[in-house]
């Protein structure tokens, strides 16, 4: 693997580094199985980049994007709280929905951001590579957002909101509106997958209505592999686990294509992406027992 694909996939795992935070904030946080991301992460990139063809400045399209991801979340959650539809079918009718509306948005299937300003645009002035000034920029911005979710999860809302993921009933008898609770941890989980959205498609310089196909997966994948990598179950290590999961998964992803002798290509990657989440989940439980005849065979 050259410097190229290696530097492309540490910036696409930063990227979805984001993702894997609203997947870690709607199901381990709030325990809500939440498919609205594969709408709500081509919601993002589909308002930025309508909003800069459109002149607009590509921070206010950015902005706006998080916004549009933050109401797609509030219209599940709305669903399943004032309607008592099921969280799964809740999110499903609403990724369902926001494929018209994405494309709607748009007003063609995609749209080409080539030669646009961009986020990034300030900063090419700096001398730097596209390859090596991507990745930078995108820390800056995981760490902004990483840091900003372990400190509303360590704050009295964010401790309630844990709760209410826990033991919603328990959290009731102590006062906590779960409701509102499920309301505002849903809209900011896919307000972040939004602003995955926005940032893939200026430094990818295009949005299209099929982008958000297997978010979700990839998602989960990034919060698995960083819950096997960081076991201790401190909000912290958590996120770190989310970003560090991310980049190893692309990393791996980009391993295993550009190795010639598996043979592998780029119609390939469903299949990839479904073996590293099955070694992720089944690994975990593979260990425990190996420690378990160690523990054994010392005592004898």
């Amino acid at each position: 693997m050259n410097l190229v694909a290696l530097l492309g996939a540490v910036e696409l795992g930063l990227l979805y580094a984001l993702v894997a935070f609203g997947v870690y904030l709607s199901f381990r946080v709030l325990s809500f199985p939440d498919l609205t991301v594969d709408g709500s992460f081509p919601l993002g990139a589909a308002v930025a980049a309508t909003l800069i063809v459109s002149g607009a400045s590509p921070y206010l399209g950015t902005l706006v994007a998080m916004a549009a991801g933050g109401l797609a979340g509030l219209a599940t959650a709305f669903l399943n709280v004032r309607f008592r539809i099921l969280h799964l079918l809740a999110s499903i009718l609403t990724m369902i929905a926001l494929y018209s509306i994405n494309l709607r948005i748009m007003g063609r299937p995609n749209v080409a951001l080539i030669n646009e300003p961009t986020v990034l645009s300030p900063f090419a002035g700096l001398g730097l590579p596209a390859m090596w000034l991507n990745p930078l920029i995108l820390v800056l911005v995981v760490l902004a957002v990483g840091g900003g979710l372990v400190w509303f999860l360590t704050s009295e809302f964010g401790l309630a909101m844990r709760a209410t993921g826990a033991n919603p009933r328990m959290a009731r008898a102590n006062g906590v509106d779960t409701g509102r609770m499920t309301y505002v941890g849903m809209a900011l989980s896919n307000g972040m997958v939004a602003l995955a959205g926005a940032l893939f498609a200026q430094t990818n310089g295009f949005a299209d209505v099929t982008i958000g196909t297997g978010t979700i997966v990839v998602g989960l994948a990034a919060v698995i592999v960083g819950e096997a990598i960081l076991r201790r179950p401190l909000v912290i290590l958590a996120i770190v686990g989310c970003v560090a999961g991310s980049v190893l998964y692309r990393l791996a992803i980009a391993a295993a294509l550009n190795a010639e002798f598996i043979g592998l290509t780029a119609s390939d990657l469903n299949l990839i992406t479904a073996v590293l989440v099955a070694l992720a989940l089944i690994l975990p439980g593979v260990r425990n027992p190996l420690k378990a005849m160690l523990a054994r065979g010392g005592a004898k």
